[in-house]
């Protein structure tokens, strides 16, 4: 499948920290900060966002793998920064390094793997019991 992906493009996306945002919020934590999970979803949803243009009409993209660090606690209303690099094309499998930035510095890094599907193949896949 040639999709047109090059090693090295890059994504920077930014959300302001909300209450949807903060552990409390999503329950994995009991201090009103940016939650770890919602780090991860930025930087999912980063990830995402990047390579989906190169990728042909029915096709998306799954995320198999994250590792990453939680660096530092992240109030609410300050604003968070993630960039997401496209390291390696393997086939369908895509590798990025992702980082995370509130206004104090940097509050996260790591690594995401997302996997290139069809869209409704996976779907039919998925609801098979």
């Amino acid at each position: 499948m040639d999709t047109g992906l090059k090693e090295g493009i890059e994504r920077t996306e930014e959300v302001v920290v909300k209450d949807d945002k903060l552990a409390t919020y999503l329950g994995s934590g009991t201090v009103e900060v940016f939650a770890t999970p919602a780090m991860i979803a930025l930087m999912e949803k980063t990830s995402w966002n990047l390579v989906q243009p190169y990728l042909p009409d029915g096709s998306t993209t799954v995320g198999t793998e994250v590792r990453v660090e939680h660096l530092r606690a992240t109030p609410p209303g300050m604003k968070v920064r993630c960039s997401s690099v496209l390291n390696k094309v393997e086939g369908k499998r895509l590798f990025f390094s992702v980082d995370a930035w509130d206004e104090k510095g940097k509050i996260g890094t790591g690594f995401h793997t997302r996997y290139i599907v069809e869209t409704k193949k996976f779907l039919e896949k998925a609801q098979q019991v």
